[in-house]
């Protein structure tokens, strides 16, 4: 079995490779949603977007950088692709299960700005902006639902990759 799924994926470094070109274009994806169709994202939206990028740059890192090195990138990969999948599964849950009482709080980037790190990180996680709202869903799927499938597959892809070979 390991043979077979070695032999469909193929090496760690093409593996790698792969995953920064499937971020590169769902990052284009959401650049289109949010310039041409006009969906503003939220702090949490934001947050998943940053966790894609550094998931594609230590993927890439890791695709083409000797052994070792390879190897530490390709853990920090994960490592991100676990942390935006847990960001994701927040966001799909205030969306399924809203707060009472929901505001439009400040945005990410001016509470980064303007706070510091220990006060904004809560207010991110809490879902300032309206984090709970579905603007679009694709196949029945919200974004904040889509990301969490895509941090899922691309964390077990990467997890999978980093196994030794038989």
């Amino acid at each position: 079995m390991n043979s077979i799924l070695a032999q469909l994926l193929g090496t760690r470094r093409r593996i790698c490779a792969a995953v920064f070109i499937v971020i590169a274009g769902l990052l284009s994806v959401s650049l289109y949603l949010q310039h041409v169709v006009g969906l503003e994202p939220c702090p949490l939206c934001i947050l998943q977007r940053y966790a894609f990028v550094l998931v594609a740059a230590f993927a890439l890192f890791a695709a083409l950088t000797p052994d070792l090195t390879s190897k530490i990138a390709h853990g920090a990969a994960v490592l991100f692709a676990v942390a935006g999948g847990g960001a994701a599964a927040w966001h799909v849950w205030l969306q399924i299960s809203p707060p009472k009482e929901t505001s439009c709080g400040p945005g990410l980037e001016y509470m980064l700005s303007e706070l510091p790190l220990a006060r904004a990180l809560p207010l991110i996680f809490k879902g300032a902006g309206d984090c709970s709202a579905v603007e679009w869903t694709f196949f029945g799927l919200s974004i904040a639902a889509w990301s969490l499938v895509w941090f899922t597959i691309l964390s077990v892809t990467l997890i999978v990759a980093s196994r030794p070979r038989a």
